[in-house]
């Protein structure tokens, strides 16, 4: 039988709220929201508490867990992930962060070409014994066109990316709310959204749609919170939104902070 060092008493007194790993890159199978899964490469940081009189975690059953639950992630699973770590841990809390670009196909709005966008999105969960939290994180281009700009100007608008960032808590930890949802919330609060493939037709409409419907970054964000407030699967929120400004040597951002924060069905918030 070897030693196990991690398992000594230690007797400085201090106990750690976060012992684990970080920044682990690793392949995963996700739910989507079309009821299939996708392939995605996660950065993954996972961790602990860890009582005053215990040395050490066991960071190889990290990764065990990971791999043991790495080809079903979605809500429910990742939830049951994280609790699963917590008890083969011997820990009162137990958190896992996954990171991961998610793709989705894209229709072209005239031609109808095909592509696939990817958003970054992370997942966010923790586990007690009285309680589990989960938030959903997405990260989404959108085009905005400005409105000072194309009242005042002769011809055209100065138009730039922004990008529409959403943390999102579900009220009931297990149901239906996924990152498809968000990332609708965020690309239609901007003036268009982005897309991988356009063709010449696809380019015009783009364009023409972007110049019909300009909006601030004040604009975009209010929007998108309405759009999350009024959607009774979300039990608090937080939007923020970032313009890349193309004539200023600055960004523009606008940011709304959690609220409606009801207490989820199934956990506890933090």
């Amino acid at each position: 039988m070897l030693k196990d060092v991690q398992a000594e008493p230690d007797f400085r007194g201090v106990a750690l709220n976060e012992v684990g790993i970080d920044e682990l890159r690793y392949p995963l199978l996700v739910a989507d929201g079309q009821g299939g899964k996708r392939e995605v490469v996660a950065s993954v940081t996972m961790s602990v508490s860890l009582d005053a009189d215990v040395k050490g975690a066991h960071l190889s059953r990290f990764v065990d867990v990971l791999h043991t639950w790495r080809d079903q992630l979605g809500p429910d699973t990742a939830l049951a992930m994280v609790d699963d770590l917590r008890r083969r841990m011997g820990s009162a809390i137990a958190r896992a962060s996954l990171t991961f670009p998610y793709f989705l196909e894209r229709r072209a709005p005239v031609t109808g070409s095909v592509a696939f966008m990817d958003y970054a999105c992370t997942l966010s969960i923790s586990a007690e014994a009285d309680g589990q939290d989960l938030i959903e994180q997405v990260r989404v281009p959108v085009t905005s066109v400005c409105p000072c700009s194309k009242a005042i100007s002769d011809r055209g608008a100065h138009n730039q990316r922004g990008w529409v960032t959403i943390h999102a808590r579900p009220r009931d930890l297990c149901g239906d709310l996924w990152f498809d949802d968000l990332i609708d919330v965020a690309e239609a609060a901007g003036s268009s959204p982005v897309y991988a493939l356009l063709k010449r037709p696809d380019e015009r409409h783009v364009t023409m749609a972007g110049y019909d419907n300009p909006v601030f970054v004040e604009d975009i964000a209010r929007d998108a919170a309405g759009a999350l407030h009024s959607d009774a699967r979300i039990a608090s929120y937080k939007v923020r939104v970032v313009n890349d400004e193309s004539i200023h040597n600055h960004n523009a951002y606008a940011q709304i902070p959690w609220t409606n924060a009801a207490q989820p069905k199934n956990g506890s918030a933090s």
